[in-house]
Parts: C-alpha cells; structure tokens; sequence
C-alpha cells in the first residue's frame, strides 16, 4: 500500500495534487490503479473530505485521474495528444514564456538536428532546402522572413522520423512564430543579421544532408543560443 503525509498547508487541495504527482512519478501509482475512497483519503491525510474532493477535480482536469460514478478513482493512462494539448493551454495561459520557450527549443530542436542527420529522407532534404530559399527570397524583398525560418526548423522536426517530436512542434508552433517574429523585428536592427541566420540555417541543413549528427547538434545548438542571446530573454 502506498503511504501519504498528512497534510499542513493553506492550500490544501494542491498539496493533495503533489502527493499523487509524486507517487506516480516514483511508480508507486501505475495507470490503472485505483485511488482508495475520498473517505479513506480524507483519512490518511487528516483533511476535510472537500478537500480531497477539489483535488481529484484537480487531477481530473489535468489528465491525472479519471473518476468513474460507483466504481471510484483511477490513474488515467496518458496519450501523447493529451499530453500536447496540455501543453499548449499552458503556452496560451502564460505570458512570460518566451526564455523557457527558448529553453524548450534547445532541449527539443538540438538532438531533433542529430536525428534528422542519421534518418532523413530525400524528401525532407528538399523540405529544408525551400524553406532555405524562401529564407533568401525574403531576405532580397527585406521581409523578416519568420515563416520561413519555422518552416526550416519545423522540416528538420519532421526529418527526425519521430512522431512525438513532430507533435510538441505542432504544440508550440503558434506561439514559436509570434517568438521567432519579435525575435527577428530586434535582431535585425545588427547590419548584416538577415545574411548570418540564413548562414546559421544553411550550416545545420549541410551536416544534417552529410549526415554528421555531431556537427548537426553543435550547429543547431549554437544558432539558438545566438537567437536567445539576441532577444536578452
């Protein structure tokens, strides 16, 4: 049986939430298994049954829990769509999120950029490389060109070959091209900006088409690290 603390804070529901977030992160909770009663609950941690009621509302608006009438309270299994849509209501609700967004794309888009290099296909290939052009298009009709710039780092996504992948760039696309928009209107203000990112963009798409996976994460790595730098996020 798994064990619980009783609970001493204001905001007890939430307190109730951490607990059986951290059971499950710990494997004690495995999807499937079944809560014990909101009366036993209320027990075992020394709170009002209302409490314990507000936290599996909690749980079951995050995902968490599934409460099925006359049967009780049981650990959701988690899809990979729920888990996207979670995040992006994250996304819409915070609006400070443009250095963790950035952060988010070096954990994401660096390995993604090793990936693409060992597994692409003829077609993603050609993928980057309109995305590579349109970049140049825009540079000569002075646009910024952020449609363009998503669309390359969206292909070497899709060049990875991994579903999961594919889906958090889908996730976080509306938000990245509000980013990459602001990103380029200051980092164009620097002469000579517009020809370096087409540079940066050109240099992760050569060792993804060569297939030199190290050079390929170092590259991506390196670009967004310059792009943050230039946003002062």
């Amino acid at each position: 049986m798994y064990e619980l603390k009783p609970v001493r804070n204001k905001k007890i529901y939430e307190e109730i939430v951490e607990q059986v977030k951290q059971l499950i992160a710990e494997g004690v909770l495995a999807p499937g298994d079944k809560l014990v009663s909101e009366k036993e609950l209320a027990e075992k941690l020394q709170v009002g049954r209302s409490a314990v009621r507000e936290a599996f509302r909690a749980l079951e608006a995050l995902g968490i829990l599934e409460v099925k009438p006359g049967e009780g309270a049981f650990i959701r299994r988690v899809e990979p769509q729920a888990f996207t849509e979670m995040l992006a209501l994250a996304l819409l609700m915070d609006k400070n999120t443009t250095k963790e967004l950035m952060e988010l794309r070096r954990i994401l888009e660096v390995e993604s950029a090793g990936l693409a290099s060992l597994r692409h296909t003829p077609e993603d290939l050609a993928r980057m490389e309109e995305a590579l052009a349109e970049m140049e298009a825009d540079i000569r009709a002075g646009n910024l060109g952020e449609k363009a710039d998503w669309k390359f780092h969206y292909a070497v996504a899709v060049a990875t070959h991994n579903s999961l992948v594919v889906e958090l760039m889908n996730t976080i696309a509306g938000t990245m091209q509000k980013v990459l928009r602001k990103a380029r209107m200051e980092l164009y203000r620097t002469p000579g900006t517009p020809q370096r990112l087409l540079n940066e963009h050109r240099a992760i798409y050569q060792a993804i088409r060569e297939g030199r996976d190290g050079d390929a994460r170092r590259a991506m790595f390196e670009h967004l690290d310059k792009v943050e730098k230039g946003l002062k996020v």
